[in-house]
């Protein structure tokens, strides 16, 4: 620390001060968390009584019947003006 200049010592001082600010806005708001999730205890979960499967459902599908080709007209001509 000696062979900093003082413009050094100044910004070596202010990372520090800067982290541990960082570190202390950090662990008090996990604090926070922590402190208000201690009182939000669940209640244990009762268990739920097995559930029946539910029947098969059956549909009945049509065969689909073959539709005629359909016969087109001749083509008509088209100019535009």
């Amino acid at each position: 620390m000696l062979l900093l200049s003082v413009q050094g010592r100044g910004a070596v001082y202010t990372l520090c001060l800067l982290l541990i600010c960082i570190i202390l806005v950090h662990g008090i708001r996990l604090a926070r968390i922590g402190y208000r999730s201690l009182g939000k205890k669940m209640p244990p979960e009762k268990p739920k009584p097995p559930e029946k499967k539910p029947e098969p459902v059956y549909y009945i599908v049509e065969k689909r019947k073959k539709r005629s080709k359909a016969e087109y007209s001749d083509p008509k001509r088209i100019s535009f003006k």
